[in-house]
């Protein structure tokens, strides 16, 4: 004989199932919602205009002597937009409020030479890489000239400098363990040490060594232009919208295939032609 569950026990079977119902009913709409929600590329159509969130920081994004901004996000923002067939508008933002800024909605996307993080992709989305900045080094004439890349930094008679605190330290210290790695408090200092032949050369995140070498090329030079070690930056969105990761996503798979990133890139960061229109008396001195 099959018992039929009554009083206190079967009001509260019925109150879960109800509350179960309530809740799954409650996904479905927000599931719904998002589902039709515009997405921030039809937003930018529709506004006509991009806004891209930027932080000023060489050579990503800086102010020539017009007081313009230029740099390599600049370019990469500004090319964006024109493929998109809308304008561009900047938003300068402090390093520190810039996720923060996004979220509520300031601007579109973050375009500032952002490194992937597992603990910032909690909170935002990252396109495919756009980028890939590195370390480099540059050494002093006298002591290095003989020296062979790499194999010859990786002894105990070498001496390398880089700023205290700085992934440069890291990479010496991994890709040269045999060598003496002084450490800095600034990169004033360590290249000062290169400079007058107390070092045999500097670890730095480029542009750095390149300019380094350019204004000063009867006392540095480059053992090689690679990166010694390697990032990558990527675009930073709202979470939800996965119609723009995949257009942004595949606008750099196109930029990056096609070489323009690449070309790009190279100009920034290994070369000092940009230099004399954001700092007078950067260029580099012949």
């Amino acid at each position: 004989m099959r018992r039929t569950m009554t009083g206190p026990r079967s009001g509260r079977a019925l109150a879960a199932l109800l509350a179960l119902g309530v809740a799954a009913g409650f996904q479905l709409r927000c599931a719904g919602q998002q589902g039709s929600a515009e997405s921030v590329v039809e937003t930018i159509q529709r506004r006509g205009a991009l806004k891209v969130g930027v932080s000023t920081f060489e050579p990503w994004a800086m102010r020539d002597r017009n007081g313009e901004l230029v740099g390599f996000e600049v370019d990469v923002a500004t090319r964006l937009a024109e493929d998109m067939g809308v304008n561009i508008e900047f938003v300068p933002t402090s390093w520190d409020g810039i996720i923060p800024a996004l979220l509520a909605g300031k601007f579109d996307v973050i375009i500032g030479g952002m490194s992937i993080r597992p603990q910032r992709n909690l909170t935002i989305n990252f396109t495919i890489p756009y980028a890939h900045s590195g370390m480099g080094i540059a050494a002093n004439r006298d002591l290095a000239a003989d020296l062979a890349w790499p194999d010859g930094y990786d002894s105990g008679d070498v001496t390398l400098t880089c700023r205290r605190g700085a992934s440069a330290c890291n990479d010496a210290a991994r890709l040269f363990p045999r060598a003496t790695i002084r450490r800095f408090d600034d990169d004033i200092q360590a290249i000062q040490e290169v400079l007058n032949g107390n070092a045999h050369a500097i670890l730095s995140s480029y542009p750095k060594p390149v300019e380094w070498a350019g204004r000063n090329p009867e006392l540095l030079f480059l053992p090689t232009t690679g990166n010694l070690s390697q990032g990558d930056e990527a675009f930073g969105l709202r979470k939800g919208d996965p119609d723009a990761l995949n257009f942004f996503s595949n606008w750099i798979r196109v930029n990056t295939t096609n070489g323009w990133l690449a070309e790009r890139y190279d100009y920034w960061f290994k070369t000092t032609n940009w230099m004399d229109e954001v700092r007078p008396g950067s260029a580099p001195q012949q």
